[in-house]
């Protein structure tokens, strides 16, 4: 993604919108000013989004009806991005700009009470935008206002939920638990990275899926650069595992010129290392467990962040290992074992074995700052930010190139 003006005005974090089968349909972009001097032009700007997320026809639907029966909100919206402006000016701006159906806008409660949000919001739902309340207003809204808004949005702590709005997404999601409980709640989606904790170093060892097992053996293998033939007779084992591989290898994130038709061919085209990133890929998203999709998706875009952060390096190796770095960093969760011992099987550079311990190196400085960015905290990006001596542009840059990437891959 090239560099782009409004990259360096803005701090931005993401999540994921979650539904009820445990699948990644959305993501939540928090943008918030750089300064509060920060100016921000909303056409602009969702011009440069929608390159990141394009129109997908069908990929993303969540099917909801208007807050208020017999409102302008379209009943079923193809969605692929949720905005959450972190500033007055800068959502006064986005409501201003021309309507992109598939990107839905929050509005918060306490500032529709504001005439020009209020109406504002109203002329983009008229003109086919997609409009979020978030929270509740202290008065109820004109039913013309109300029927504006597609989707009510709550917090974990928000009061029971009473009333006939129908489709409500809930913020904050932080373990498998959360997202039950939203659900039991009603909501049709929520938002947050469900990760759960780490397992603890005293935690029974689990037995890994022999899906996972024939991964982790040829990242083995791999690793020590055995011959095709050995691999290949690994592969033969899990035919459903090969077709993946090949497939990961010839989406269009991966770029290649040609098509690859075997695992040799893969091998190469690619060599050893390479195809040990796409190995650890698989690895971070074969999981057939429902509740780790979301932690799935998380690796994947991990890893992608932090190899964008470094792209301008030239340095190839440092590129590689920091994206094994950040599609390990959850996998102990994804294999439910501590990383005192799955490192003991699974081979990394040093470097990156420090930064999966919570070791200080010159790694964890990069996972700290992809862990921020998920948690939208703008303080923990900016200081994060600082101690890697990296601008705001660099990082927004790496993020929306990072999630654009890994939409090519699915």
């Amino acid at each position: 993604m090239p560099d782009h003006p409004l990259l360096a005005k803005l701090v931005l974090g993401y999540s994921a919108v979650i539904d009820r089968q445990r699948s990644v349909v959305a993501t939540r972009l928090t943008l918030a000013p750089e300064s509060p001097a920060a100016s921000v032009d909303g056409a602009t700007l969702m011009q440069l989004l929608a390159e990141v997320w394009p129109d997908r026809a069908g990929a993303l639907s969540l099917r909801m009806r208007p807050l208020q029966a017999g409102g302008g909100a379209s009943p079923t919206a193809g969605l692929s991005l949720l905005i959450n402006a972190a500033s007055e000016p800068l959502l006064q701006s986005l409501l201003d700009a021309p309507a992109v159906p598939r990107f839905m806008v929050e509005v918060p409660a306490f500032m529709i009470a504001e005439p020009l949000i209020a109406a504002s919001a109203q002329a983009l739902a008229g003109a086919g935008g997609t409009l979020a309340l978030k929270g509740t207003p202290r008065e109820p809204l004109p039913p013309a206002l109300a029927g504006c808004f597609a989707l009510q949005i709550e917090d974990a702590a928000a009061p029971p939920h009473k009333g006939t709005s129908p489709a409500r997404l809930r913020l904050g999601v932080r373990s498998p638990a959360d997202l039950d409980a939203a659900f039991a709640a009603g909501c049709v989606v929520a938002a947050g990275w469900p990760l759960g904790d780490p397992p603890p170093p005293t935690a029974a060892k689990k037995t890994v899926a022999p899906e996972l097992q024939v991964i982790l053996e040829l990242i083995n293998r791999v690793d020590r650069e055995e011959p095709v033939e050995r691999l290949e007779a690994v592969l033969k084992n899990d035919p459903t595992l090969a077709f993946r591989l090949i497939r990961y290898i010839n989406s269009p994130g991966f770029g290649l010129p040609v098509e690859i038709g075997s695992f040799r061919h893969a091998l190469m085209m690619l060599g050893y290392q390479k195809l040990k990133r796409w190995l650890a890929l698989l690895l971070a998203s074969a999981s057939k467990d429902a509740n780790m999709k979301p932690v799935m998706f998380a690796a994947v875009r991990r890893g992608l962040i932090m190899e964008e952060l470094v792209k301008e390096s030239g340095d190839a190796e440092l590129r590689g290992e920091l994206f094994i770095c950040g599609v390990f960093s959850l996998l102990d969760r994804l294999l439910g074992q501590p990383f005192a011992d799955l490192l003991r099987s699974v081979p990394v550079a040093d470097r990156v074995r420090q930064a999966l311990l919570g070791e200080e190196g010159p790694f964890l400085p990069y996972l700290d700052l992809v862990q921020a960015i998920e948690q939208e905290s703008v303080i923990d990006v900016r200081e994060c930010a600082e101690r890697l001596f990296l601008a705001p542009a660099e990082i927004n840059r790496a993020l929306l190139a990072a999630l654009a990437s890994a939409a090519q891959l699915e």
